[in-house]
């Protein structure tokens, strides 16, 4: 059987054009069932590659394995990326323009002229001149977070296969769905994937490996208030509105994502909602360590008792639900898995540089499920936005870090 012989490029150009957005409002897994029209098509190719074992599960994840080629016992490793765009710009009608042989300067997208590429916002264009670019035509966003982690994990499996000459362990492939909207790793089957380690394909600029991500917590604070009609209310009324309102007034400035960075974390406001009688709000709390987690959450509900008393007939509920926490916790146990890695990225003449994440990825849930999971650099730039970009070089040395960690793990193991 002659395998295929696509491209990074290739591969990534027919992924970006199909529709996989999903939908925080959504309580299905996947949140869009359009999710399922890539993760069949990736299940075809795994298949057309060889890897029998390859499927398309009912949550919309897909699985599949390239057999080890040495003898040596090797751990099981897994590259893992995520098939969803995210909710925040349009992922419908992508249309990825290519920016042959970039000299420098802007880029201005074709679709809309007020959207720019600037050199001055994207410094990272300065170290991309002579290499081909991809852009959206400024109407959505480009989906290279992560369709070209999918890409490159594809094409390093392509070439894997045509090279059995190459001594490797077995490689575990995981595509999932939902990652944007926190669900990514709901539904893995950690027992059913059979891997030891794991590396998520989700990165941005070359060379920048991710150990740590921020803890993550949810608050949601429901009050019952007292409704009353407004012509009677005097001394009687005590609106819910208003105390959501003074909760969300007190919150302190210097714990605010817009006033924070680096190792900061913050108290954020994401929902608002009620009537006189009811309110909601919901927040998300984040911070690297898990004391300053709970301290933000001690801090919240401190506020909203301030405020509830000057509202002796309301009540409220306090309600505090784990979301991930900071992958750094299980990583530094298996020091292996990281250093594998930069011996990798050196070994494609990069020069690794160890970065925190200001969020998550699968990789914070799979790691706290049993598979220690850094993340690994893709090339992408600008997510989440119709300026998203990607450098079709640099997703060429994301496949070739691919092929030599699995290389660095088989020549390590005893």
């Amino acid at each position: 059987m002659s395998l295929p012989t696509d491209t990074v490029l290739d591969r990534f150009l027919r992924y970006v054009v199909i529709d996989t957005q999903s939908d925080a409002t959504s309580q299905s897994q996947p949140s869009t069932d359009k999710q399922k029209n890539l993760g069949r098509l990736l299940e075809a190719e795994l298949k057309a590659l060889g890897l029998a074992d390859a499927h398309l599960d009912e949550h919309g994840n897909v699985y599949a394995t390239v057999p080890a080629t040495t003898k040596k016992t090797v751990p099981s490793i897994c590259f893992c990326s995520h098939m969803d765009t995210a909710p925040d710009f349009s992922g419908t009608g992508v249309k990825p323009q290519i920016v042959k042989n970039y000299q420098g300067g802007d880029i201005r997208l074709i679709g809309d002229a007020n959207q720019v590429i600037k050199v001055s916002e994207h410094p990272e264009l300065s170290n991309q001149i002579g290499h081909d670019i991809v852009t959206t035509d400024g109407t959505t966003l480009l989906g290279a977070d992560d369709k070209a982690g999918i890409a490159e994990i594809m094409t390093a499996a392509q070439f894997l296969l045509a090279h059995p000459e190459i001594p490797h362990g077995p490689v575990k492939i995981l595509f999932t769905t939902d990652e944007e909207i926190g669900r990514g790793a709901d539904k893995v089957d950690i027992k059913k994937l059979g891997a030891a380690f794991g590396y998520t394909l989700d990165g941005s600029t070359i060379g920048e490996i991710e150990n740590e991500t921020f803890s993550a917590d949810g608050v949601t604070i429901t009050i019952t208030g007292v409704a009353m009609h407004p012509g009677t209310a005097k001394n009687r009324m005590e609106n819910a509105i208003k105390i959501a309102a003074g909760i969300v007034a007190r919150l302190p400035q210097d714990q605010a994502p817009e006033t924070t960075e680096g190792k900061q974390g913050f108290i954020h406001p994401v929902g608002i909602s009620g009537a006189m009688e009811g309110a909601t709000v919901s927040f998300i709390i984040r911070d690297f360590e898990e004391q300053g987690l709970t301290d933000k959450e001690e801090l919240l509900k401190t506020i909203t008792q301030d405020v509830m008393a000057a509202y002796p007939g309301s009540s409220f509920t306090f309600t505090v639900k784990q979301q991930y926490r900071n992958m750094k916790i299980v990583l530094d146990r298996h020091p292996e898995v990281m250093d594998n890695l930069i011996e990798a990225t050196k070994r494609v003449g990069l020069t690794p540089r160890i970065h925190s994440i200001r969020g998550g990825t699968d990789g914070s849930r799979l790691s706290f499920m049993g598979l220690p999971c850094p993340n690994i650099f893709t090339g992408g730039h600008a997510y989440h936005s119709p300026l998203e970009w990607v450098s079709v070089e640099d997703m060429e040395t994301s496949v070739k870090t691919i092929v030599e960690l699995v290389k660095v793990w088989e020549e390590r193991a005893a």
